[in-house]
């Protein structure tokens, strides 16, 4: 079990990242809201967790241990493999999902592309035991309309190296082309920004 990994950013894409680590190129696979505070040449540290499979060996990276342990609880779940329980996380904080799950909000839950009402309420009959404690305050759900994506984009090109003007363009403009209903998850909309970016260099 490959827990976290510290070292050089070699590289950022808008699924992952390299670590270098003791000249080792790690190949880890990360939201977008990871991803926005990772600078290539700059060291890091994330959380990971290592998943196997018969034909490969998947890493997946977090900012913190927090989250990574809300990855793999929402992976004991029935019908959640590893990329949707990333696509949780990057729809929502661990807070969010925690507070949502301890009080049946399917809604909230149902924001995450590919979980619909009945993977809600199986998430919330089998995880509502086991989530945790849960944050007391304002309505923790606040971050997961519009203007979360917007700022999870923003940070990911600011990252990937574009400059902070270019990047609100691309995410205005990615804005543009959404009608009603759903928003997609950020990494489509990350990847729709670098498109119309592509058409401007």
């Amino acid at each position: 079990m490959i827990a976290s990994v510290r070292g050089t950013v070699a590289a950022v894409s808008p699924d992952g990242a390299v670590i270098e680590v003791g000249g080792v190129g790690l190949a880890v696979h990360c939201a977008p809201g990871t991803l926005a505070g990772l600078r290539v040449g700059s060291p890091a540290r994330l959380a990971t967790s290592l998943v196997v499979r018969e034909d490969s060996l998947t890493l997946y990276g977090f900012a913190d241990d927090d989250e990574r342990a809300l990855f793999e609880l929402l992976q004991t779940a029935s019908g959640v493999g590893p990329r949707l329980a990333q696509a949780v996380l990057a729809v929502h904080s661990p807070d969010v999902v925690r507070k949502a799950v301890a009080n049946g909000d399917t809604a909230t839950l149902t924001r995450v592309p590919g979980i619909g009402k009945k993977g809600a309420e199986r998430l919330v009959l089998e995880l509502r035991d086991r989530i945790g404690p849960v944050p007391i305050g304002p309505d923790g759900a606040a971050g997961v309309t519009t203007g979360g994506w917007t700022e999870q984009v923003r940070q990911g090109l600011i990252g990937l190296g574009w400059p902070a003007g270019q990047a609100d363009q691309a995410v205005a403009a990615v804005a543009e082309t959404l009608e009603s209903g759903p928003v997609p998850p950020v990494p489509a909309l990350l990847k729709q920004a670098i498109r119309l970016l592509g058409r401007t260099r």
